[in-house]
């Protein structure tokens, strides 16, 4: 899978899965580098392809009164900064037609949210701006149907289509990831796991989102093994407190030996 596509990407012949990672909003620009820098040293030492991961801002909130984000040009300018600081690229999720074109001038990879991915107006923004596309599958979507969106990107003229996989809903609170669909969505673009978001529990009566991220090594190993191209996980220093999903969130002090591990389990299967 060609990588060389995504700018100041580093270790893309290394045979590793690519990672997305990050926090989940970004909240600040201390924070921002501070998991920035962590993951860098982390993903440089394990030769671990790597995209800094961070909204600019959240739309799909189920409460009013939730974090939705610090103003778009600040988030966005604190996206570049990472770029810049450690030399890395960096993807973000957009929710409107107009978030495109204002975004793929910070970033270099546009992620169209799961709950988003079917419309058609913001996918087809998206790859007009010729930046990488991320299209995470909707939590009521098939595999097979993920190949319309592809087509989509491709038919706006953009070969460069990334599918991540985010789980699918079971029953009202809870997600299951699948992993029959990987090899079906591998034919139509290289797939990412969403370790992190697989593991959430919405619809919480309190309005905001659960999560069992004790459950994240089982699915990460789960997708390594069964040959995902990336994985996608969200990290903070203090998820506890973080403003956005703190919990399915992984703890920042867990991310390394989290990798080494994986690492060591796509190279077993390299091997095969």
């Amino acid at each position: 899978m060609a990588l060389i596509t995504v700018p100041k990407i580093k270790h893309s012949d290394s045979n590793n899965f690519f990672l997305l990672c990050g926090p989940c909003a970004i909240e600040g620009e201390d924070m921002a580098l501070r998991i920035a820098e962590k993951v860098v040293s982390i993903t440089d030492k394990l030769e671990i392809p790597y995209v800094f991961k961070g909204s600019f801002k959240k739309a799909n909130r189920s409460r009013v009164d939730s974090f939705t984000g610090i103003g778009d040009e600040k988030a966005l300018k604190i996206l570049r900064k990472v770029s810049e600081t450690f030399d890395i690229p960096t993807v973000t999720d957009i929710h409107e037609v107009s978030d495109a074109s204002k975004a793929s001038h910070y970033v270099d990879v546009l992620q169209i949210p799961a709950f988003l991915v079917r419309q058609t107006d913001l996918v087809v923004a998206a790859a007009k701006t010729g930046k990488v596309v991320n299209l995470k599958k909707g939590q009521f979507m098939s595999p097979e149907a993920m190949k319309h969106a592809v087509q989509k990107v491709k038919d706006a003229g953009n070969e460069n289509a990334w599918i991540t996989d985010r789980g699918t809903m079971f029953g009202y609170q809870d997600m299951i990831v699948d992993f029959r669909g990987i090899p079906t969505m591998r034919q139509y673009a290289p797939t990412v796991l969403d370790v992190t978001h697989s593991l959430q529990q919405p619809n919480q009566s309190i309005g905001v989102t659960g999560g069992r991220p004790e459950m994240i090594e089982t699915i990460a190993r789960a997708g390594v093994v069964n040959n995902v191209d990336g994985l996608f996980i969200e990290t903070h220093f203090d998820p506890s407190n973080a403003k956005s999903d703190g919990a399915n969130m992984l703890h920042l002090d867990n991310l390394e030996g989290l990798l080494t591990n994986l690492v060591a389990i796509r190279k077993l299967v390299n091997s095969f």
